[in-house]
Formats: C-alpha cells, sequence, structure tokens
C-alpha cells in the first residue's frame, strides 16, 4: 500500500465525522487512490467502515459512511434490542 494512506484514511475519517460524504479533490489524494486497484480502494474503504463511488469514469472519486460495514466490522457495537 501507499505510504501515504493512513493519512489520508485520517482525513476521509476526519471530514465524515461531520459530514455524509467526501470528495476526494486534491491531486495528491487522487494519485494516491489511482495508485491503487479497484479491488484495493474497496477494501481500504470497507475496512474503516465506508463505502466508495467512483463517477465520471473514475475521476472523481467519493467516500460515504456504511452503516451496514460499521455492523459488520464491529458487532460489539451493535446492541441486542430484544
Amino acid at each position: 500500500m501507499h505510504e501515504h494512506l493512513p493519512a489520508l484514511a485520517a482525513k476521509i475519517a476526519a471530514v465524515l465525522s461531520d459530514k455524509p460524504e467526501y470528495f476526494v479533490t486534491q491531486p495528491a489524494e487522487l494519485r494516491i487512490l489511482r495508485g491503487m486497484s479497484e479491488a484495493d480502494i474497496r477494501t481500504f474503504a470497507a475496512s474503516h467502515g465506508w463505502s466508495v463511488v467512483r463517477r465520471l469514469g473514475g475521476r472523481q472519486i467519493e467516500f460515504y459512511n456504511d452503516a451496514s460495514m460499521r455492523a459488520l466490522s464491529n458487532p460489539e457495537s451493535v446492541r441486542d434490542s430484544g
């Protein structure tokens, strides 16, 4: 993986803590993600509880909080309601 990926993950997490989506717009951030395969990007997003969407032929990348991914990755956080 790319050496700057942890910093990008921290930035995405910080934005998604306040907003429902993060649009990757910075050229340096786009370079990091373009250096990864589609499967690697999806794995990266899923490992953080996010979903990812590529638009405009892959030139625009968006990350969203994915509640279903969070529940699967952290079952202790889901409380039994019954």
